[in-house]
């Protein structure tokens, strides 16, 4: 057996779905099953019960897990320990993030990586996402954090967060009363719409979602489209327009009052938040620590 054996296995029986395994892993899902039929041929043991509905750990799988599990979790201190660099080797990170990511998530990331590795460096830029995956592509930013998935390539991407999308408006009768229309939006079309700039992902993502609903940019009465997001929110408090924006953006000045906030029907989960990095490139272990980091406080299994 090798380790890529047990973690397809680690994974598999803490998601208990092969799909979810794979997804985490970043492999194929006849990939993962490879692995653990190669597992099972080995020990000569049914680690999982399968059935269409769930995958659940046979009883000698219950046993298998608890040593694998150590096992990966010793490999990892294995790493940690001997993969320590020098201070006089410490590189400085350089991340380039969009702007949701940027003012909202990564203060959080930063304070916490700088508790765990005090002397290390770091070199944060904001743009927008289009420009970021570009960074991470042509290896100008060793880490970065996007609203939107863009083909570009080698780059890979990690989602750790799930944002959701509003429309906002200033807080007046008539937009209160329409908030009592719940599932229906078309009202936006004779409104007037302040956007963000091409390239954000915030933007993307809206026009998907309203195309998704039947609502087509074109059909919009767009009067401006801004990159600052504080001149958006102030804009739409003094009754320039509506807007859409990340729930992260106009969280305080909902709860204060100063606007009202609608859900875009049909949403679903939101969307997703991710980490990228160029996968054709080696990863510094100051940036390795630093993905790791982000993983921890968001919980995503390695």
């Amino acid at each position: 057996m090798n380790l890529k054996q047990l973690e397809a296995f680690v994974e598999v029986a803490e998601s208990e779905s092969f799909s979810k395994a794979a997804k985490k892993l970043f492999l194929t899902q006849p990939t993962v099953s490879a692995h653990i039929s190669s597992l099972e041929k080995e020990l000569d043991v049914r680690v999982f019960v399968r059935n269409t509905k769930e995958v659940a750990l046979s009883e000698e799988g219950q046993k298998l897990y608890r040593y694998a599990r150590q096992i990966l979790d010793l490999t990892d201190e294995i790493r940690e320990e001997f993969g320590r660099e020098r201070e006089n080797d410490k590189k400085c990170i350089v991340i380039a993030a969009s702007t949701i990511p940027s003012q909202y998530l990564l203060p959080e990331i930063l304070a916490k990586f700088n508790e765990k590795y005090p002397g290390e460096q770091l070199k944060l830029s904001e743009m927008d996402s289009a420009q970021v995956a570009e960074q991470v592509a042509a290896g100008k930013a060793d880490i970065g954090f996007t609203g939107t998935v863009l083909e570009k390539k080698h780059c890979q991407y990690i989602p750790f967060y799930k944002d959701h999308l509003v429309i906002i408006t200033p807080d007046l009768p008539k937009y209160r009363e329409l908030q009592k229309r719940e599932e229906e939006i078309f009202w936006i079309q004779d409104e007037k719409m302040i956007m963000r700039e091409e390239g954000s992902g915030t933007r993307k993502e809206a026009e998907k979602q309203l195309r998704h609903l039947g609502i087509r940019t074109e059909r919009l009465n767009i009067i401006a489209s801004i990159a600052n997001q504080e001149t958006i929110k102030k804009s739409v408090m003094q009754g320039m327009g509506i807007s859409i924006l990340s729930s992260l953006a106009a969280k305080d000045e909902v709860e204060e009052g100063q606007m009202l906030a609608f859900p875009i029907p049909q949403a679903d989960e939101g969307r997703d938040i991710n980490l990228v990095y160029n996968k054709n490139r080696t990863l510094s272990r100051s940036a390795e620590r630093f993905i790791n980091v982000v993983k921890s406080i968001y919980h995503i299994k390695k």
